[in-house]
């Protein structure tokens, strides 16, 4: 089945047709996290969407013949103000060394939780600094990069002995195509560091200068660190080739970082493009508001899974991960609790339907191919750029045929819940349900009672399916409806 993606760069208001340079070598590239503080739930919506293109991939193309990297930023100025802020009497690469392990570590065992495969690779900032220092000196050599003036460089940094690096954004002319924004709405709509030994406002760091006690490496222009930019351009191309196939991450990266992300790699390699393909997923807020620490509403996936800060109760990773799959990945999520509640009644009714073919001896339990795959029809709305709403939707209708008794309808089900990465063997029904409000089911039973009274047999089902969702099986009798908390 033909795979359509949305292209950011080109932006044709409707999907391409999917061509990879090398169907034996698929290559994907996607920002990755800095580590230096517990990714938030925002972090953790382009993990999901590129885990599930990961998926689709290997689906297609084979296991084999695809490489994924996902970055790890572990030499930045954040990583470096929170080693210090931590660890205020320790050495400071001792500190950053500390802040990154442990950081990363909770990254990974986050990401696992949410059901996410491990990358083909995920190389570190720190590990690839030669490459990022060859790459500075080919954009000298060819007139797109400069070293500052040392007296305007001293002004900036008085502590640091080595020398800035610059982009000269002004030799690209293709600059700002990805972002489809002029230069004068570039420097208005971002945080443009104004800073003497520039030429142009609009031009980046590729290198700064380092003080004695800082992280730094040795390079031409003396000791210092890469700008953020120049690491993800030096790993990809490491990784991947100079053109790859599809670089990912979230709409907010788009500008400045993958602008100039484009544009070094461009002007380093001599390429047409960096990418083919660029994807984004788009913004998330939290209970109707921007996530910021100053609104109150600052989640991370770690609160989510292990405290009772978010809903008052802690969320299985699977539930987390349906909840984003729900809404469509180029659209802007609201993430809520009601959203939660939403996604965790559908997986714990997709895990009973599983459940109950497992304990009837189904062969289709027992014989479900490995690696699981989707079902052909949820497989044609993955490939129509990734349109995982439709895809749960077909889901839930599977479901209501599963509990019909169609034994097909369960197979597809679990297999494709398998493909999404939703592990149902461990959604099992809590033995009591104190989130169920009694009061709220009987008004509920008394609504589809009403509806059936009136032959609106449509509104009666609708009702019997959400009572179902949240864990709630009736059952019609000569003396009414009873209902019970299902097993």
């Amino acid at each position: 089945m033909a795979l359509r993606l949305y292209n950011t760069l080109t932006r044709n208001n409707k999907e391409e047709a999917f061509a990879p340079l090398d169907p034996a070598n698929v290559r994907m590239y996607v920002c990755g996290p800095t580590v230096y503080d517990f990714a938030h739930i925002g972090n953790a919506r382009p993990v999901i969407v590129f885990d599930v293109l990961f998926r689709l991939l290997r689906h297609i193309y084979g296991a084999d013949h695809v490489t994924y990297v996902r970055n790890i930023t572990d030499v930045d100025d954040k990583i470096i103000a929170r080693a210090r802020a931590d660890f205020p009497g320790m050495p400071l690469n001792e500190a950053i060394a500390e802040v990154t392990s442990a950081t990363e570590r909770q990254f990974q065992e986050d990401v696992a939780a949410l059901g996410c495969l491990e990358p083909t690779h995920q190389p570190r900032a720190t590990g690839h600094v030669p490459q990022m220092i060859q790459m500075i000196e080919r954009l000298i050599e060819k007139g797109h990069a400069y070293v500052a003036q040392r007296g305007a460089q001293r002004e900036a940094r008085p502590e640091a002995e080595g020398s800035h690096v610059l982009f000269a954004v002004g030799t690209f002319d293709d600059y700002g195509r990805l972002a489809r924004r002029s230069t004068d709405e570039m420097i208005a709509g971002a945080r443009v560091e104004v800073a003497p030994y520039k030429r142009d406002a609009m031009d980046f760091v590729l290198w700064k200068p380092s003080a004695p006690d800082e992280p730094g490496w040795e390079s031409p222009w003396g000791r210092g660190r890469p700008g953020w930019h120049i690491e993800c351009s030096a790993m990809a191309a490491c990784h991947l080739g100079e053109t790859f196939d599809i670089h990912g991450g979230g709409i907010d990266l788009v500008f400045p970082h993958h602008e100039n992300e484009l544009a070094q790699s461009r002007c380093a390699h001599g390429s047409a493009v960096m990418a083919n393909t660029w994807m984004h997923n788009g913004f998330l807020q939290v209970e109707g508001r921007k996530m910021a620490k100053s609104e109150g509403n600052f989640v991370t996936i770690r609160d989510l899974l292990e405290t009772h800060k978010f809903g008052g109760q802690k969320w299985p990773g699977p539930v987390l991960r349906l909840a984003m799959l729900m809404t469509r990945y180029r659209e802007p999520i609201d993430f809520t609790v009601g959203r939660l509640e939403e996604a965790e009644r559908i997986w714990r009714r997709w895990g009973r339907i599983e459940k109950s073919m497992s304990e009837r001896d189904w062969r289709l339990v027992n014989d479900l191919k490995s690696p699981p795959e989707p079902q052909p029809d949820i497989l044609k709305f993955l490939c129509d750029d990734m349109n995982t709403h439709e895809a749960i939707a077909t889901m839930r209708s599977l479901a209501r045929s599963a509990e019909a008794g169609h034994e097909l309808a369960g197979e597809r089900l679990v297999q494709t819940a398998e493909f999404l990465g939703l592990n149902l063997s461990d959604a099992v029904l809590r033995e009591h349900a104190p989130d169920i409000e009694r009061a709220l089911v009987n008004e509920q039973v008394a609504a589809r009672n009403a509806a059936r009274a009136a032959k609106n047999f449509a509104e009666a089902d609708r009702i019997r399916d959400e009572l179902a969702e949240m864990g709630i099986q009736l059952k019609d009798g000569p003396d009414g409806t009873t209902w019970e908390i299902a097993r």
